[in-house]
């Protein structure tokens, strides 16, 4: 442990050698302070909060993870290209202890400044809440400032799919398809079937039966909130649609028939609703009725959600803070593997092409959804294949797959809007980004940083 010590505070002194550590805080500082001034809101309170702590987290993690990147990158690299490396290495000190001691420097430097400017930040947002009317507080501490648990409708992806199946045999038995031609055949069908379950049209009903699961017994008195959204086609004169809701079940449940609303399509609206309107297993039935022209969807995935109060914004804060953190180990283990067999510039160039193709993982999405990297036909709407598929598609497939262990942990989102992030959630990503990816990334960087040759003459490189 002494020796991977002494490799981190070596680490800290290049750190502070290059001034890296001083211009990173000073802009994370000012980042803090300055995109409340530069920023624009809807005007309320709540409005600015959520947009506040979207911006300023968005900001520190980008500035953090450029800076770790380019010290993970920058400290091994630039060690090895000028011969610093070898004056270590010749130390009774292991080459996997100069590797993980410079991964711990690197983030004790993270955790330093994630600690300051996450300070910052919080501060910053008791200090504005204060300041604000009673009734704008009771707000911002019941739908932003707070730690809120989520409930949503079981998965129809089942039913779905069941469906989709008895569409297409039938469409196979009265009009044949090429085989090539099946999956995107197989794919309009299942969005017809989708559709089956998320349109509601013109003087039609919709109803949501959602579970709250254990959480119905500490929520006695204590309103909840719906977060809903929805899709149209055309447009109302308005921009708006009326919306009329029920809460429960006539003669069964406690019942609530909501004053009818005036909502904007592909927007998220959040609403309180009485408490105890569950029932005794602790489901609590919502239903709308569209009394519009025109048919509104709400999608499966986040068209309808209930909201409840789950813990303290403080917690939830820290939490998310280690998310964020857990994602800076993710990124000193991929540029020092990167160092470990490139030059500086090679090295930086290969980390920032990982995480760009990581921020490019929707494009990758549609490709695997579709089947092919062709794209299709503007005439027939077919899409087109080629034999580059059968590479490339399992192969983005794999990719996104090892992306997703990272992307579904969404701490800004979450804490912007009030959602709470749980000690499960943050052990799970632990283990997922730091021990499974880290760990994955480190032993290959470990690997090929024993198999490098220090003491080949670097202008032969």
């Amino acid at each position: 442990m002494q020796r991977l010590l002494a490799i981190a505070w070596l680490t800290w002194k290049a750190a502070f050698r290059f001034r890296l550590f001083l211009v990173i805080a000073v802009l994370l500082l000012a980042a803090v302070v300055g995109l409340p001034i530069l920023i624009k809101d809807d005007g309320t309170a709540r409005g600015f909060t959520q947009i506040l702590l979207t911006y300023t987290l968005s900001v520190i993690t980008a500035l953090l993870g450029l800076s770790t990147l380019w010290l993970a990158c920058g400290t091994l690299a630039r060690d090895i290209e000028e011969c610093q490396i070898q004056i270590v290495a010749t130390k009774p000190i292991a080459r996997w202890q100069i590797w993980l001691g410079k991964w711990l420097g690197i983030m004790s430097l993270n955790a330093a400044l994630l600690a300051l400017s996450g300070a910052g930040v919080y501060g910053l947002l008791q200090w504005r809440a204060a300041k604000l009317p009673a009734a704008e507080q009771t707000v911002l501490r019941e739908q932003v400032l707070v730690a809120r648990g989520s409930a949503k409708e079981p998965s129809n992806e089942a039913d779905i799919e069941a469906e989709t199946e008895r569409f297409l045999q039938a469409r196979l038995k009265n009009s044949p398809v090429d085989k090539a031609d099946v999956p995107e055949v197989r794919r309009q069908l299942r969005e017809l079937a989708r559709a089956d379950f998320q349109l509601v049209p013109p003087g039609y009903s919709r109803q949501w039966r959602i579970d709250l699961g254990f959480a119905k017994n500490f929520l006695h008195d204590k309103p909840l909130q719906l977060r809903v959204k929805f899709n149209s086609a055309q447009k109302s004169p308005s921009g708006t649609f009326v919306a009329l809701w029920q809460v429960g079940v006539p003669g069964k449940t406690p019942y609530q028939r909501l004053e009818p609303m005036s909502l904007a399509p592909d927007t998220f609206h959040e609403f309180q609703i009485p408490a105890n309107l569950f029932d005794d297993q602790g489901v609590l039935t919502v239903l709308f009725v569209n009394p519009n022209d025109t048919s509104l969807l709400f999608p499966l995935a986040d068209g309808m959600e209930v909201l409840y109060p789950e813990g303290s914004f403080t917690l939830n804060f820290a939490r998310g803070l280690g998310i964020i953190f857990c994602w800076m180990a993710l990124l000193a283990a991929l540029g020092l593997m990167a160092a470990s067999f490139l030059t500086f510039p090679v090295a930086a160039f290969f980390s920032l092409a990982v995480v760009v193709m990581v921020l490019s993982s929707g494009t990758l999405a549609e490709a695997v959804d579709a089947g092919t990297v062709v794209g299709g036909n503007g005439e027939t709407g077919v899409m087109g294949h080629s034999p580059v598929d059968m590479v490339l598609i399992p192969l983005f497939k794999a990719f996104l797959t090892v992306i997703n262990l990272v992307k579904v942990f969404s701490p800004v989102d979450a804490l912007s809007s009030g959602r709470s992030i749980s000690w499960t959630e943050l052990g799970t990503a632990f283990g997922q980004i730091v021990l499974l990816l880290g760990g994955i990334i480190g032993g290959i960087g470990i690997l090929l940083f024993n198999r490098r040759e220090l003491a080949t003459a670097q202008g032969n490189q």
